[in-house]
């Protein structure tokens, strides 16, 4: 029981690209999630064995007592590593809800790395963010510092095709042509990869 299962959690985030998920290691996860479990019996076992000998387990300083300080240190270690990959992961999650979830669907690509539950959690908190607007009439998506002006030049990446309608004009966005658009109308777009906001 050395831990070497739970650190590398903190391995893959730390050679990982911020910012981005590698599929979900369930495999892994049970391991640690079973380790903590012989970890938590070893640490029983010494306890009552203590219990059993008339010793007071808080101040008893034998070698019972050492060991159950190994697995219940252990124990905790391993269950840091697991909340810290599940929250990082969260983080993430959260953070393409609020730049991709509000306008469409995940790619492919993407959603085959979450779990079953950051699925879930995903559409749950795309969900409650689309509602909040809708009740407020509030798009919370586009940029939090006010733009100096509402208009923006954009280089189009993608061939969108023609007659896209806009909030004031309709389009023809071509692979590699440039518009002036509201910069509303542009952030779905942006938010997506298939425009890039040319900056002069």
């Amino acid at each position: 029981m050395h831990g070497g299962k739970a650190y590398q959690f903190v391995k893959e985030f730390a050679g990982g690209e911020k910012g981005h998920l590698k599929i979900f290691n369930d495999e892994l996860f049970e391991r640690v999630a079973e380790e903590c479990n012989e970890h938590h019996s070893a640490l029983q076992s010494l306890i009552r064995k203590m219990q059993e000998e008339g010793l007071e387990v808080q101040t008893a300083r034998n070698a019972d007592h050492y060991g159950a300080l190994v697995h219940h240190l252990s124990l905790i270690r391993n269950k840091r590593c697991l909340m810290a990959y599940v929250y990082n992961r969260a983080e993430i999650i959260r953070d393409l809800a609020w730049k991709v979830g509000l306008l469409h669907e995940l790619p492919c690509e993407i959603e085959e790395k979450f779990s079953n539950s950051e699925e879930q959690y995903f559409k749950d908190h795309s969900k409650s963010l689309k509602i909040y607007m809708s009740q407020l009439s509030l798009d919370v998506n586009v940029d939090m510092v006010p733009p100096k002006d509402p208009y923006i030049k954009v280089r189009v990446l993608e061939d969108l095709g023609s007659g896209i309608i806009l909030s004031d004009k309709s389009a023809n966005f071509a692979s590699h042509s440039m518009h002036f658009l509201k910069r509303t109308d542009a952030e779905q777009y942006i938010a997506r990869g298939l425009m890039e906001e040319l900056i002069s």
